[in-house]
């Protein structure tokens, strides 16, 4: 049930869908879907990981991050909404997934980067759904943000800490690099506007990742459910940016300021 001020402006429509967004949000239990997958803990995983994992998997994610807001910036045009095709992102991404779970922790640097654009794909895929038109950059570098929105801090905070705390936390980062990329495109991808942004989101997307590859590090976890777990772990993102897209087209409407008092008075 929702329970908002009275004085809200928002149509009874938009209200749901608000509250939608932030039951989605709030709740994202990554890491407690794949300790079900698998039946036991994912820590049992983090046992069996290299010492320097940790630091490879972080340079991995800013390099696919990278190659990902590349992959955004000069593919992705399509403007007509219309519904997102979750699935075909769920078996593009299963077979990503059955691929690394085969190889083990020597594919981690190709499977990333591929699993990366198959779900910034899928992203833009649903920002599209919800009314954005995907070929401006605010929209794009908004898809962006959902990696940051579905990951944690390197202390493992979760997200419920705050879905406007972590949007705020981005804020400087992602206009600096509109402006730099407006101005002179993705040539130089080392210029540092680019760089603290990539680094804001890879140090919560990184967290998922390595609980991710902790869990297919378990010896019982194999290549069929390796792929399993890359649905999981699509399937959030798929979430969180459902979530994501929905407040930033509530926004367009209402306006910012309205739309976050309203979803922080609503209950879920």
């Amino acid at each position: 049930m929702v329970t908002i001020s009275e004085n809200t402006m928002l149509s009874q429509e938009d209200l749901i869908s608000l509250q939608t967004a932030k039951s989605i949000l709030e709740n994202p239990g990554l890491t407690a879907r794949i300790t079900d997958l698998i039946g036991r803990p994912i820590e049992e995983g983090f046992k069996l990981l290299p010492k320097n994992i940790n630091d490879k998997i972080g340079s991995i994610t800013q390099a696919s991050l990278l190659k990902g807001l590349e992959f955004a910036v000069l593919t992705m045009g399509e403007t007509e909404r219309k519904s997102s095709k979750d699935w075909l992102h769920k078996l593009l991404i299963t077979g990503s997934g059955v691929a690394g779970g085969m190889a083990g922790f020597a594919a981690l640097s190709i499977e990333l980067p591929v699993s990366t654009c198959i779900i910034l794909r899928s992203i833009a895929d649903i920002a599209r759904s919800e009314g954005h038109d995907i070929r401006q950059l605010e929209v794009k570098l908004s898809c962006l943000e959902v990696f940051a929105l579905g990951g944690a801090d390197r202390k493992h905070e979760t997200v419920s800490s705050g879905y406007w705390a972590v949007r705020s936390m981005l804020a400087k980062s992602v206009s600096e690099a509109a402006a730099f990329i407006a101005e002179r495109g993705l040539a130089e991808k080392g210029a540092p506007p680019l760089l603290r942004l990539i680094a804001a989101i890879a140090s919560r997307f990184s967290v998922v990742i390595t609980e991710e590859v902790a869990a297919k590090a378990i010896p019982i976890v194999g290549a069929i459910t390796g792929g399993t777990i890359n649905v999981l772990f699509i399937n959030h993102f798929q979430e969180m940016a459902r979530g994501h897209f929905i407040v930033k087209r509530l926004e367009k409407k209402y306006g910012t300021g309205l739309i976050e008092n309203v979803y922080q008075d609503t209950t879920i």
